[in-house]
């Protein structure tokens, strides 16, 4: 299921959801053993209601039939850990050579060394007169412009007339801009500046130094230098760095590829919600979303709620991560867990004490191979995004943790019970703004969000500071994160 089934359409900015809360007390039965979910055929249809796992935080423990125990939830930093580590574990991949036009986003597996002094020829830094020695200097007729051979060299007392970024000729002591020489009836050019002002106004002399605006050969690296570790991220700068540097091709650790499956037969991919259908919100956000955490994204199947066809797809896919929408719950339609179970998956986090988003979960497919399934809520399903995706994914791409930071809230923040709260926040000066229509099934206040405040079980007041996690198209801007 990958709709807001039982999401109140009024539900108020501050409140959690309720029925959340109630579904934490709530014993679904028992959870049938892996061994009984194996020796049965994959279902074509809904499964028996004996046959259900419970959803992630509602379960109960195998133990004395008859006995309600509560189901165990990863604390949300915690599973955020457990992903990362479940990423180390992962072989390193391989480095790959790719063109600079296909490196943007990725991490560079080797260290960016300089192929050339940069610059590699002393550079005019303006617009002016190459000069040698002092003035006044006779002006050659010649002129040096950017992109050509090497001019002929100066004598005490020249000067030529030169562009920026052209090759300073040898023997040449300074560079003296436009605005400050003036050349004479006899073509003998003189240093200036102006003294006073209106008509007191006059040109003065003008001491050059030695040197003075000329880019000398080596100023910003040598042959050799290191610019960027291993490790660091390709940004558009960082192309432009490596071309200057001499660099067609960038060694760079690959992208992680990720399938995405979305489950639920309610959802249209056009047109407006009728007749009890409603619009898929998951399948245009996902995908652009998870490039912007470093992933390639393969594929994006709709499957509806067909556990014959999720069997097929999951057991199907060379993903190196698959991602769900929906049916991790335990509804009569929610055949993730089944199908993990027969197909002997590790659940290494099954629900995390987070609102929204609290039924999703992580397993480990194989050696290398993982699958996130995620409410299918959209707010919650972002929840789960970034709470086991993002982790993983950044790690199996190589990237670096983004540095933890706060900021205090502006307005009080009701928490949950027991359980961390996302909440969208916009960013107003040194202050993070609550959004309102922050449900489980709402996406209108991440839509106008910059960051996520992580508010704890007890809530927050006003003016307390707040972990935040950034969103990427605050940080890297829309081109530079989704590309």
């Amino acid at each position: 299921m990958t709709a807001a089934r039982s999401t109140r359409d009024g539900q108020d900015a501050d409140e959690f959801d309720v029925e959340e809360a109630l579904a934490l007390v709530k014993d679904p039965g028992p959870r049938p053993s892996a061994e009984q979910l194996r020796a049965e055929s994959v279902p074509t249809g809904a499964p028996h209601a004996s046959d259900r796992p419970p959803a992630p935080g509602t379960g109960a423990r195998e133990g004395t039939p008859g006995k309600q125990a509560q189901h165990k939830a990863t604390p949300w930093p915690e599973a955020r850990v457990v992903a990362e580590r479940a990423a180390r574990s992962v072989p390193r991949r391989a480095p790959i050579s790719v063109p600079l036009d296909a490196a943007l986003g990725l991490v560079l597996a080797a260290p960016l060394t300089a192929l050339t002094d940069l610059p590699s020829f002393d550079t005019s830094a303006m617009d002016g007169w190459a000069v040698a020695g002092p003035g006044p200097w006779e002006v050659r007729g010649d002129g040096v412009l950017a992109g050509n051979a090497a001019p002929e060299r100066l004598t005490d007392g020249e000067a030529v007339r030169i562009a920026t970024g052209a090759r300073v000729p040898r023997d040449a002591t300074a560079v003296l801009r436009s605005e400050h020489g003036r050349i004479d009836d006899k073509g003998r050019l003189y240093a200036r500046h102006a003294q006073g002002h209106g008509p007191d106004r006059q040109a003065g002399t003008l001491d050059v130094a030695h040197g003075q605006d000329i880019r000398p050969r080596g100023q910003e690296c040598r042959s050799g230098d290191q610019l960027l570790p291993l490790g660091a991220l390709v940004t558009p700068a960082v192309l432009g760095l490596a071309a200057a540097a001499g660099y067609d091709t960038l060694t760079v650790i690959s992208r992680p590829r990720v399938e995405v499956l979305v489950l639920g037969d309610e959802l249209l991919t056009e047109g407006l919600p009728r007749e009890g259908l409603i619009r898929d919100a998951l399948g245009p956000m996902l995908p652009p979303w998870l490039r912007a955490l470093g992933a390639e994204v393969v594929a994006v199947r709709p499957l509806g709620d067909d556990a014959a066809a999720l069997h097929k797809a999951i057991t199907g896919s060379r993903a190196d991560l698959i991602v769900t929408t929906g049916g991790t719950a335990s509804g009569p339609v929610d055949h993730v867990h089944p199908i993990l179970l027969r197909l002997g998956a590790e659940l290494l986090v099954d629900g995390v004490k987070v609102r929204p988003g609290h039924p999703m979960l992580l397993a480990r497919l194989q050696e290398g191979r993982h699958l996130v399934g995620l409410p299918g809520n959209p707010l919650a399903a972002v929840s789960g995004l970034l709470t086991l995706a993002e982790p993983l994914l950044r790690t199996l791409a190589g990237r670096a943790a983004p540095e933890p930071y706060t900021l205090p809230c502006r307005e009080a923040v009701q928490g949950h019970p027991y359980d961390t709260r996302l909440v969208p926040v916009s960013l107003r000066g040194e202050r993070a703004v609550p959004l309102h229509y922050n449900g489980p099934a709402m996406l209108r206040g991440i839509a106008a969000s910059d960051a996520l405040a992580v508010v704890p079980p007890a809530g927050a007041l006003a003016g307390q500071e707040l972990e935040l996690i950034d969103l990427p198209w605050a940080t890297a801007g829309i081109d530079a994160c989704f590309v």
